[in-house]
This record gives C-alpha cells, sequence and structure tokens, in this order.
C-alpha cells in the first residue's frame, strides 16, 4: 500500500454515445485511493462528473406529506416549496446516472425550524434521518457516489447561526456567529452531530454509513467564513480539529471543508483572484495543507461575485480562477481539487441557457484539460439538479435534464470523455501489471 490512502469508490462501465440514457453501466465496489494529486481505484487514476442536489434528505423525508421547505442556493435565491414524492429522488438520480453523472453533493443537516434533521443538540428527527437514508441507499443503487456536507456556514437550514442560538439558550456568552469554531459547547454539539451521522446504521441497506462505499467524501462544512477573523487562525485551529475527530471515528472516507477557495493572509500574491479582492477568514493552501483533509475544493459563481462584468470577462475570471487553484493543489496543497460548485443563474441579467452551457463548458474544459495532463482537478458538480414538475425548488440555476437539452448534452460528452480518460488508464495499468 506505500503511502497511498484506500477509500471505497465505484468501478464504472461505459459504452455507446455519450446522450442515450441506456449508456452507462455504473456500480459501487472497490476501494478509491488518494495518491498524490489524484484519486485512484485499482491502481488507475479516476475522474468525476457530478451535480449537487442540496434537497435530496428533505424531499425524501417527505415522501407522503406535502410540506414547506426553504430552498437555498448558494446564490442566496430563496423559495418556498411544496416538497414531491419520494420517487422525484429516484427519477433525479436515474437521469443523473444515465448522464454518466457518478457523484452528487448533498445536506447531511436541517438544524432547528420547520423541517429539522436535528431538533436540538442531540435530539434528531427519525422521519427525517430515515430520508436521508433512503438517499445514501438510492444512490448506491444507481452508482452515484455522495458527499454528504454535515453543517451550512448560513443560516439556510440553520447552519452556525442556529448552533450558536442553541449555546446561547443555555447561557453561553457567544455574540457572533463565528463563536460557532470557537466556543468549546458549540463545538461539542457539532462533534455530536459528526458523530450521529457517520455511525448511523441506515435503515434500508443495514450498513452504518461509516462502513457505506456509497459516501465518498465527509464536507466539513458548506462554504466556511470567519469575518471575526480574517488572519485564518481561527478558521485553520478549526478545520485541523475537526478534520482529526472525523478521522477519529471513520477511517474509511474521505474528508474535504467544503471550501470556497478564497485566498488569504499567506497567500498575498493570489488574492488578486478573490472578487474584488475580498478575504473571508479562509485561506486556500493552508486550511487544505491540514493533515485530516484529504482533498481540496473550490466554487464559483461569477455572475454574483461579478454581476457588474460581461459574460466574457466572467468566463475569463472563471479561467483564470480556476487555473490558480489548479497550479496551487500541484504545487502547495498537493492533493487533488474538486470543483465541487459552479453554475450561472438564468434570472442573471443578460444571461440565458447560451450563457449558462458557456460557462458549463469553459468549467468543463478547464477540469478536462487538468485531468488530461495529470494535473489535480479532477472533476465538477454543478449546481443544482433538478427533475421535471419542481417548480417550487427552482432558483435560477436549475438543470433539468430531460427539458434541457443543449445543456444535458454538454453534460453527457464531458462525462464521455471523463470515462474515455479512465478507460485509458485503466488499459495502461492493466499493460503494466501484465
Amino acid at each position: 500500500m506505500s503511502s497511498v490512502q484506500y477509500y471505497l469508490i465505484a468501478g464504472r462501465g461505459c459504452r455507446g454515445e455519450a446522450n442515450s440514457s441506456s449508456n452507462y453501466i455504473n456500480v459501487i465496489g472497490g476501494f478509491v485511493g488518494v495518491e498524490g494529486t489524484g484519486f485512484v481505484v485499482n491502481g488507475s487514476a479516476f475522474y468525476f462528473n457530478g451535480f449537487n442536489a442540496y434537497w435530496l434528505m428533505l424531499v425524501a423525508a417527505n415522501a407522503n406529506a406535502t410540506a414547506n421547505a426553504t430552498a437555498t442556493a448558494n446564490a442566496n435565491a430563496t423559495a418556498t416549496a411544496t416538497a414531491p414524492q419520494r420517487g422525484e429522488v429516484t427519477a433525479a438520480l436515474e437521469q443523473a446516472a444515465g448522464h454518466g453523472l457518478t457523484l452528487g453533493r448533498t445536506w447531511a443537516f436541517s438544524d432547528g425550524g420547520a423541517w429539522p434533521l436535528q431538533y436540538s443538540p442531540g435530539s434528531y428527527n427519525e422521519a427525517m434521518f430515515q430520508g436521508l437514508d433512503f438517499v445514501v441507499s438510492e444512490a448506491g443503487k444507481h452508482g452515484i457516489y455522495l458527499i454528504l456536507s454535515l453543517v451550512n456556514n448560513y443560516k439556510d437550514f440553520g447552519g452556525r447561526p442556529q448552533y450558536v442560538e442553541w449555546a446561547r439558550d443555555r447561557g453561553e456568552n457567544v455574540t457572533s456567529d463565528d463563536d460557532f469554531y470557537r466556543n468549546e459547547i458549540v463545538k461539542g454539539y457539532y462533534k455530536n452531530h459528526v458523530k450521529t451521522v457517520v455511525t448511523r446504521v441506515n435503515t434500508i441497506s443495514r450498513v452504518a454509513y461509516r462502513d457505506d462505499p456509497t459516501i465518498l467524501a465527509w464536507e466539513l462544512i458548506n462554504e466556511p467564513r470567519c469575518e471575526d477573523d480574517l488572519s485564518g487562525a481561527t478558521l485553520q485551529g478549526w478545520i485541523a480539529e475537526m478534520g482529526g475527530y472525523v478521522k477519529s471515528i471513520d477511517r474509511a472516507h474521505l474528508v474535504e471543508i467544503g471550501m470556497e477557495g478564497f485566498y488569504g493572509a499567506s497567500s498575498q500574491f493570489r488574492k488578486q483572484f478573490n472578487p474584488n479582492g475580498l478575504v473571508f477568514g479562509t485561506d486556500f493552501v493552508p486550511n487544505n495543507q491540514v493533515q485530516g483533509i484529504d482533498f481540496a475544493t473550490i466554487h464559483a459563481y461569477p455572475g454574483i461575485w461579478l454581476s457588474n462584468w460581461t459574460n466574457e470577462e466572467q468566463l475569463r475570471y472563471l479561467r483564470d480562477w480556476t487555473q490558480a487553484h489548479v497550479e496551487d493543489s500541484a504545487a502547495l496543497v498537493k492533493k487533488p481539487l474538486l470543483f465541487t460548485e459552479f453554475g450561472k443563474s438564468l434570472r442573471d441579467s443578460g444571461s440565458g441557457v447560451p450563457q449558462r452551457d458557456a460557462l458549463l463548458e469553459a468549467a468543463f474544459d478547464s477540469i478536462y484539460g487538468s485531468a488530461q495532463n495529470g494535473g489535480p482537478l479532477a472533476g465538477g458538480l454543478f449546481w443544482q439538479l433538478l427533475t421535471d414538475g419542481m417548480d417550487g425548488l427552482k432558483d435560477g440555476y436549475e438543470i433539468i435534464l430531460s427539458l434541457n437539452s443543449s445543456t444535458s448534452k454538454i453534460i453527457s460528452n464531458q462525462s464521455l470523455r471523463l470515462w474515455n480518460l479512465v478507460g485509458k488508464h485503466q488499459a495502461i495499468s492493466t499493460e503494466t501489471r501484465g
């Protein structure tokens, strides 16, 4: 095994053209390793084309009831929706698998509020947990890996503000949402949630989450920021503590932070790539160098970050942003990189399907270019996947594969060319062993 860390992943097969739902055979099984700046499966490189669908647990838990769910994209666009039937989860995963998508990212949290997973610290909604069980089980059946995010940076679905409020209600002297990273009581609440989710035994598959190969990685927090301490020290300490904690109870799975990729104090020469030069108490390089973190992540929403720029300028920024992180992941972080969120809202001024397709193609080309040349960027997940009829969850970023033909073709073609790279590596590996 040498220096390779082994984790569970899928073995995959593909045949034919990229735009037919019958072309992909997705099977969960085997182990994945992080070797240098790449993901490996059975000694061969592996790449991911994927999607975000934060809503999976919420919808699955309300299979037979009508419920109001707050649907929030990272664009901070909010909509109230009537939760579809559980079959919508199955339909979304079927369509994703049919387009060669191999990785999904979703929430394993909903703290307080109207539809909680966690009512209060340590008190859980079993019906909601069974919804998550269904998501994990169903993803496995369709050969789709999951990144499960464990808490939100924002107030949507509770997040850091809810944890801090719980501590304040107990009498703790907490004055800022950033006390989430500092207060020992709050950190204890978070660790308890991590342990509860990671050690959960799925009521459908009867497999503990920490033993389930369907889960590719645990994400510590969606888009962490700590604006009380722009030096980055507070968040750096929290990442080291919590990354180590997850590893102490689950050595089988990968761990990532959930970062957007903003540079900080240690990377003065890279701050130019932050939108408008802003800093948020994060620091891409040292944050991801933490020993308990297995791979780095970035997000990109140039339509929000740089809303006064033209579409062409936003595409140029996206390419530069991505390339900077590819270079730093290879030379400094020395770990794989995933592009875990990117998208363009159809509600943006001057934006439509052609502009969205252009952004997807730019992101996919950066990913493929890195993968083709042995670089660290090994995959990407667009925001966000919906199915037909889920109008209440639309946020402007929705991609409905059965309706958006041009977008679906771009996504399928990316799946195919990444799979072709996997096939080449497997052939080389087989020849070497032979």
